[in-house]
């Protein structure tokens, strides 16, 4: 019989990590690698688990991730952040999957939660791989965006994770500022270069794509402001880069 280990890096998720620990109960083992939390992240994760590591540094979402993969001992890894849930669809589905040991990974769609509402369109059903054989897959060292590396096939599940990432416009603000702050820095380290004529065309082509093409309007005024905020997002990503050589 396949064992589970779940993945959850965290830092001051006191009001979302309840919601997301009592969606992977299930699991044979949770690991938690908290990063400093002031809040009362750690004495709820208590609750649910003994395998909690805190650490005092930050080295980014892909080394700190890799850290808490080290720490697993079941067959099977999922990696799930502090603000998703997984749906009881999925959790059908992983207890099913990870007895098929042919397959190395598996992709599965995580679904946006906007002001209390499914987002379908807009920025919906976007796939990652998060559910994978502990020895055949190791996270990218990028302090964001970072990836998984498996060696093996990778199929997909159909059961969503639930993704609670922005409660409000304030919070979608803040995440947007500190989200692209990052990516700039990550890509002047690795020379990149941008210019304002890009930033402007990235964030034309990013409002066309989600409020347009992947039809977003039809998420009503939810898919509208997304929509504009990842393309407002991606002008100052790429603005931010381009004043960082600036004052290099």
């Amino acid at each position: 019989m396949a064992t589970l280990s779940i993945i959850i890096i965290t830092k001051n998720e006191a009001k979302n990590i309840r919601r997301c620990l009592d969606s992977v109960k299930f699991a044979d083992e949770i690991i938690i690698v908290d990063s400093g939390s002031t809040d009362e992240t750690v004495n709820i994760c208590k609750e649910y688990t003994n395998k909690i590591i805190v650490t005092e540094d930050w080295p980014g979402y892909g080394k700190q991730k890799g850290r808490a993969l080290e720490q697993t001992t079941g067959d099977w890894v999922l990696s799930i952040d502090a603000d998703e849930e997984v749906s009881d669809l999925l959790r059908q589905e992983i207890l099913k999957s990870i007895q098929q040991t042919e397959v190395a990974a598996y992709s599965i769609p995580v679904r946006l939660i906007f002001y209390g509402r499914e987002i379908k369109y807009a920025v919906g059903s976007d796939r990652h791989i998060r559910l994978f054989q502990r020895k055949r897959a190791k996270f990218t060292d990028d302090i964001i965006h970072e990836d998984i590396q498996v060696q093996g096939r990778i199929e997909k599940l159909s059961g969503f994770i639930y993704h609670y990432s922005f409660d409000s416009i304030d919070t979608l603000v803040a995440k947007m500022n500190k989200y692209t702050e990052m990516t700039a820095d990550q890509k002047h380290q690795r020379g990149s270069y941008s210019s304002p004529w890009r930033a402007w065309i990235s964030s034309v082509w990013i409002f066309i794509r989600l409020y347009f093409l992947k039809r977003g309007f039809l998420d009503g005024k939810r898919g509208l402001v997304l929509a504009f905020s990842f393309a407002e997002g991606a002008f100052y990503r790429h603005m931010k880069l381009n004043f960082l050589w600036e004052k290099k």
